[in-house]
């Protein structure tokens, strides 16, 4: 079995000599070929090249914005086999690396890169996977979520942080939000809308977060869920809040914190199991996919995309 190992060297949970320990266990496996990443879209190159070459399996070490890449150089990869992408491409196995991992844990991978491997490498002995649905906006395809509005630019707010050398912890992301909150957005004219096939446009929205499976995110070990029977078996999820007023977006993010999945009241818009749908807005919004900001969009088509990726599990 032939496998690609594409290794984010600022993954900040691992080490030089952690990094050796994992090739010398995938190693005992596999037919182990390892390249690092040297730029952002670099894991995107080396797994379409991967694919095409026809490796058996792509193993990532890095958070879920390396997974992220190295889904859309697989998926991009030209379909000269037939059947399904999920059967004609390598399999994915994530060994979680970066602060957060939200793909791997929502995979039921431990949150520790060595527990984590010896799940994948007892998952290629056996010949274990599992196929999962993707989301995809416009172009681009996604694990586990994606939003436009203030979701995206709390995340612009942190990554412009960890340029300034921050260290990505849930205080960072909550420090973000409250100030993305109080000083960037618009609360009195939300200028979203949500279109779908066949049915009334949602219009009025602040901010939209896509669900392609759950939890969304993590704040430390807690789940935050907004939509928790979204799933990578079913269609996307949305959640969506209109008017940002403080008093009500207070206690939603309350309920998300603490009691995911109740959140209710004539701000929030909760839709479940989608096969598309456009979100369109009257100016540009941070647009981000699976943590990463990608920047301003005014329109944004979404897909699920079924059976789409075997992952080692």
């Amino acid at each position: 079995m032939r496998a690609l190992l594409v290794v984010n060297p600022r993954a900040t949970t691992t080490t030089e000599r952690s990094r050796d320990v994992l090739v010398r266990a995938l190693e005992s496996a596999v037919d182990l070929t390892v390249r690092y990443t040297q730029r952002r879209g670099h894991a995107t190159t080396l797994a379409r090249a991967a694919a095409e070459s026809g490796i058996d399996v792509l193993v990532t070490l890095g958070g879920d914005g390396t997974v992220n890449e190295a889904v859309n150089g697989l998926m991009t990869a030209p379909a000269e086999l037939p059947g399904e992408p999920a059967y004609r491409l390598p399999a994915l196995a994530v060994v979680p690396g970066g602060s957060t991992n939200v793909f791997a844990r929502a995979l039921g991978l431990p949150r520790d890169w060595a527990d984590a491997t010896s799940v994948i490498l007892d998952g290629l002995r056996d010949g274990r996977h599992r196929v999962i649905n993707l989301g995809r906006a416009d172009d681009r395809y996604f694990t586990f979520t994606a939003g436009l509005g203030l979701d995206a630019a709390v995340v612009r707010r942190v990554e412009q942080a960890r340029l300034r050398g921050r260290t990505s912890t849930p205080g960072l992301y909550l420090r973000a939000a409250v100030g993305q909150f109080f000083t960037g957005v618009d609360r009195s004219d939300p200028p979203m809308a949500l279109e779908r096939p066949d049915e009334a446009t949602a219009a009025g929205l602040g901010t939209v977060i896509v669900q392609n499976t759950a939890p969304w995110t993590y704040l430390g070990d807690r789940p935050v869920d907004p939509n928790p029977d979204a799933s990578f078996d079913l269609g996307l999820d949305v959640f969506a809040l209109r008017r940002l007023k403080v008093s009500a977006t207070a206690k939603t993010v309350t309920q998300l914190a603490w009691r995911s999945g109740d959140q209710h009241g004539k701000q929030v818009l909760r839709l479940h199991d989608l096969a598309e749908f456009t979100v369109v807005s009257s100016r540009p919004q941070a647009f981000q996919l699976d943590g990463d900001y990608l920047g301003e969009r005014q329109k944004v088509h979404f897909v699920s995309v079924p059976s789409a990726l075997r992952v080692v599990c």
